[in-house]
């Protein structure tokens, strides 16, 4: 999700809530800590050199269970965000303490907004070596589909 989906959906909320991927919900006490961009500067396995810019927001915790942040106040501190760091139109990774800090992207279902899992990846694949999923067959198939290896086929 791009900041820009974000910000029209917190205009049609009354409340915010945030689900995890097991479908268990991020308390609602929960405080955004931080609107940001990141950038992230690397290099591949195979050598390319690479950069990443993402907005992030840290959700957290608290036990502070008078205050709820509602709809309004996070578009505000979005819109600031993006003015005062030059934030563009873009996806948003989410940051969120569980046994570790877990890093998620961003859906919708019309109710919540969904943290997804994020997965690790090798962006250099064509350079690694590493030999791309070959298809599983089962040998019953094989053996009931062709008949070329027979005695008599001729293929031998």
């Amino acid at each position: 999700m791009k900041l820009s989906e974000i910000k029209s959906k917190l205009e049609t909320l009354e409340t915010i809530a945030f689900q995890l991927p097991n479908g268990t919900l991020v308390p609602s006490h929960f405080h955004v800590t931080e609107v940001g961009k990141i950038t992230k500067n690397f290099i591949d396995c195979g050598g390319t050199v690479r950069q990443e810019e993402v907005a992030n927001f840290q959700l957290w915790n608290a036990d502070d269970y008078d205050h709820r942040l509602h709809p309004e106040k996070l578009l505000n501190i979005i819109e600031l965000s993006e003015k005062e760091l030059n934030i563009g139109d873009l996806d948003i990774e989410v940051e969120y303490q569980s046994d570790t800090i877990g890093k998620y992207s961003l859906d919708f279902d019309g109710k919540h907004f969904l943290l997804t899992s994020k997965q690790t990846d090798c962006l250099a694949k064509d350079n690694c070596g590493i030999p791309e999923a070959k298809p599983r067959v089962k040998l019953s198939e094989l053996q009931n589909s062709s008949s070329c290896c027979a005695p008599d086929s001729g293929c031998c």
